[in-house]
C-alpha cells in the first residue's frame, strides 16, 4: 500500500532516525580507550569520574560525523559547538548511569563468552582460525592488554544487555498501531478558494503608534544575526588562456623517473625482528644482551637462528622472526623510523622501544614497474596539468599582490578579462551562495578582525573547486535586534497583511458560520462562492504547510457537510474545506507490512522508555 510505505518513509521513519542517531549511540567501546590516567574532570557520576580528555574526544567524534553529514558538508561554521559538547556529556553521563545500573543488576559476560567472541572476530583470524599474532599486534596499536580489553568488552556488552532489555520488549497493543496508521493514512477530500489581499489592502491604514506598539510587543521577530555587505571576484583556471604547455622529452623522463622511484617506495616490506624484553632484566642489561646478539649476527650467525635462540617474541621467534602483517605503528615510531631508513637485507642495530630492544631486518619484495613507453600518455597528461597548475598559480600570486597593495579588487578584473566584481548585502553564516558560503570565504568574512572594523581586501583564497576567490567586506552588521527605524517598513507590511487577511474573512464570516449548522450545497448556493476540488490527500503528501496544518486539523465532518475555515498565505487568503474523511484499518495490512510498521513503532516505544528510565537515574543520582 502507497499509505503504508508513506508511514514508513515519512515522520515516523524520520522521528525514529533522530532518536536512533542520538550520541548516546555513536560513544560505542572506542570510549574506554582512553587509558586509565586520571584527568582534569569534567563531572562526577555517583563519585565516578568523566574526565575532560573524553569529553573532549566524545565531542571530536561527534563533531567529525556531523562535518561528514551531507548537510553540514564539511562546514564548521553550520556547527553550534556549545550545544554539541553539552550534548555529548548530558549522554555520557546517562552511559554511565547505565553502566553503573548494570552492575548493581549483575548483567554480565563470563571471561569465557568474550574470550570467544574475541576469537570469532574476522580481524583476528587468518585462514579461518583465530591468529595470535593478529590479535598481539592489535593490542600493542591501542595499548592495551588482553585483560583489560576483556573488561572494557564486558563492561561495554553488559551497557547493551540493559539497554536492549528496555528497547527491545517494549509493548505495543493493537489500538497503538491503529492510531499510529490512522495519523499517516487518514485521507482527506479537499475543496480550496483563494481571495488575493491586494483589493483590501488598498483601504487599509496603518499608523506609526501601531508600528511601534508591535514592534515592543514582539521584540524577538526583530532579531538578527551577524550579516556583511561584501565585494568578491572570483578567478578559475578555465578563465586563463592557456599558454606554452608543450612536453619535452626530458621532462617526460624526469617524471617517468621520479614515478619509478615512488612505485619502489610502495613496495611492500618483509619485517623480521628479535626483541629483548626488559620483563625480567634491566633496560641496561636488556641492551647489553641485544648487542651481543648483534654481534653474533654480524659474525655470521643466521638471523633466524639468533630469533630462535634469543627472541623473547612467542608469535615471531619461530617464524625466523618475521612480522607476519606488519603495520605502522605496531612497535611505535622509533621501529617504524628505523624500518623506513633500513636498505634492503640490512640488519640494524638494536632499537629501543616501549617493548625493549629490536635488532631489525628488512627484505624488499620484487616489484613489477611499467616501461616508460607504456606510461608514456598518462605522464604526458600529468606533465601537462602540473605546468597548467603551476600557471594558474603564477597568475594567483601575481595578482595577490596587486589586490593587497591596492586594497582593490579592481585589478582581478583588469588583468583577467573573464573575471568580474561582484557585490552582495546580507550576506550571513547560513548564506547558500556557491562562493560566499565556502568555509574558508566565511572564516575571512566573519573573523575578529572585521568584526572591530578590518575592511581591506582579502589575500587569495582557495575555493573547494580549486578556484581562488578575492573579498573586501564593505559593511559589518552585528548580531542582536534590529532597530525600530530598520524594522518599521517591514512590520507595516505585515500589519496591512493581517488588516486586510482580518477584513477578507470579515466578508466571509456570515458563510463560515452557516457551513457549521448547513449542508455544503446550500451554502453553495446561497453564497455563490467558488470552491475549486484540490483532490484526495494524506498527510505529507505535497499540500503547503500552512494548508496541511489546517486541514488535517478540522474536524470530520457530517455527511452532506464540510467543515471549513481559512488559513493565511503571503498576499493570500486560503479557504479550506474539508467534505469527507476515509479512514483506513490497520487490520488491512498486509502481514508483512503490519510486521514493519509494528516493530518501527515498538523501536520508538523502546527508545521512548530508554530515555525516561535515563531521566529517572538522573533524578536519583548525585551528579556534580
Amino acid at each position: 500500500m502507497e499509505s503504508f510505505r508513506n508511514v514508513i518513509r515519512g515522520w515516523l521513519g524520520k522521528l525514529l532516525l533522530i532518536l536512533f542517531l542520538t550520541p548516546l549511540a555513536l560513544v560505542g567501546i572506542e570510549g574506554y580507550f582512553s587509558g586509565g590516567q586520571k584527568e582534569d574532570v569534567a563531572k562526577t557520576v555517583n563519585g565516578q569520574d568523566i574526565s575532560k580528555k573524553d569529553l573532549e574526544a566524545q565531542t571530536k567524534s561527534y563533531k567529525d560525523q556531523l562535518l561528514n553529514s551531507e548537510r553540514v558538508k564539511g562546514d564548521e561554521s553550520l556547527l553550534n559547538m556549545g550545544f554539541i559538547q553539552n550534548s555529548v556529556l548530558d549522554n555520557l553521563i546517562a552511559r554511565t548511569l547505565l553502566i553503573q545500573q548494570a552492575e548493581k543488576l549483575g548483567i554480565s559476560l563470563s571471561d569465557a563468552q568474550i574470550e570467544q567472541m574475541i576469537a570469532q572476530q574476522p580481524n583476528f583470524q587468518e585462514n579461518g582460525k583465530f591468529s595470535d599474532t593478529l590479535y598481539a599486534n592489535y593490542l600493542r596499536s591501542i595499548g592495551m592488554t588482553s585483560q583489560a580489553l576483556i573488561a572494557n568488552l564486558r563492561q561495554d556488552h553488559a551497557l547493551k544487555m540493559l539497554m536492549s532489555s528496555i528497547t527491545d520488549y517494549a509493548l505495543v497493543s493493537k489500538l497503538d498501531i491503529q492510531q499510529v496508521y490512522n495519523l499517516q493514512s487518514e485521507q482527506r477530500n479537499l475543496f480550496l478558494s483563494s481571495i488575493k489581499l491586494d483589493d483590501y489592502k488598498k483601504d487599509v491604514k496603518v499608523t506609526n503608534q501601531e508600528v511601534a506598539d508591535y514592534y515592543k510587543k514582539y521584540p524577538n521577530k526583530f532579531k538578527q544575526v551577524a550579516s556583511v555587505d561584501v565585494d568578491y571576484v572570483v578567478l578559475s583556471p578555465a578563465m586563463l588562456t592557456k599558454l606554452n604547455t608543450e612536453v619535452t622529452e626530458a621532462e617526460l623522463k624526469q617524471a617517468y623517473a621520479q614515478f619509478v622511484e615512488k612505485q619502489n617506495q610502495d613496495v611492500k616490506r618483509e619485517v623480521k625482528h628479535i626483541l629483548i624484553t626488559t620483563d625480567a632484566r634491566s633496560a641496561a642489561e636488556a641492551e647489553k644482551l641485544a648487542n651481543e646478539v648483534y654481534a653474533k649476527i654480524k659474525a655470521g650467525l643466521p638471523f633466524a637462528q639468533a630469533a630462535a635462540q634469543f627472541s623473547e617474541d612467542p608469535s615471531s621467534k619461530s617464524n625466523g622472526g618475521l612480522v607476519e602483517s606488519y603495520t605502522v605503528g605496531v612497535f611505535g615510531n622509533e621501529f617504524d623510523q628505523a624500518v623506513n631508513s633500513a636498505q634492503k637485507g640490512q640488519i640494524s642495530k638494536p632499537v629501543k622501544t616501549q617493548f625493549g630492544y629490536h635488532i631489525i631486518e628488512v627484505a624488499q619484495a620484487a616489484n613489477s614497474v611499467p616501461s616508460f613507453e607504456a606510461k608514456k600518455a598518462e605522464l604526458t597528461a600529468e606533465v601537462i596539468k602540473a605546468k597548467s597548475a603551476n600557471i594558474f598559480s603564477d597568475t594567483v600570486n601575481s595578482l595577490n599582490e596587486l589586490v593587497v597593495s591596492s586594497d582593490a579588487l579592481d585589478p582581478v578584473s583588469q588583468q583577467v578579462k573573464d573575471t568580474k566584481v561582484q557585490s552582495v548585502n546580507g550576506v550571513t553564516l547560513a548564506t547558500q551562495n556557491v562562493v560566499l558560503a565556502d568555509p574558508n570565504v566565511k572564516t575571512k568574512l566573519f573573523n575578529d578582525d572585521v568584526k572591530n572594523g578590518d575592511r581591506n581586501a582579502s589575500s587569495n583564497i582557495q575555493l573547494a573547486n580549486g578556484d581562488t576567490v578575492w573579498v573586501k567586506v564593505r559593511n559589518y552588521h552585528a548580531a542582536g535586534v534590529q532597530p525600530l527605524a530598520q524594522a518599521s517598513a517591514k512590520i507595516k507590511a505585515l500589519l496591512i497583511e493581517q488588516k486586510a487577511y482580518e477584513a477578507a474573512k470579515a466578508k466571509i464570516a456570515t458563510m463560515l458560520v452557516e457551513f457549521k449548522t448547513q449542508p455544503a450545497q446550500q451554502v453553495l448556493a446561497k453564497n455563490k462562492f467558488a470552491f475549486e476540488h484540490a483532490g484526495i490527500f494524506t498527510r505529507s503528501q505535497g499540500l503547503k504547510r500552512e494548508i496541511e496544518r489546517v486541514a488535517f486539523s478540522l474536524p470530520a465532518p457530517k455527511a452532506g457537510m464540510w467543515s471549513v475555515t481559512t488559513a493565511t498565505l503571503p498576499n493570500e487568503m486560503v479557504v479550506i474545506a474539508v467534505a469527507d474523511v476515509t479512514k483506513s484499518s490497520a487490520e488491512s495490512l498486509n502481514p508483512q507490512e503490519a510486521q514493519q510498521l509494528t516493530q518501527l513503532y515498538q523501536q520508538l516505544r523502546g527508545q521512548q522508555e530508554l530515555d525516561d528510565y535515563t531521566q529517572y537515574l538522573k533524578s536519583k543520582a548525585k551528579i556534580k
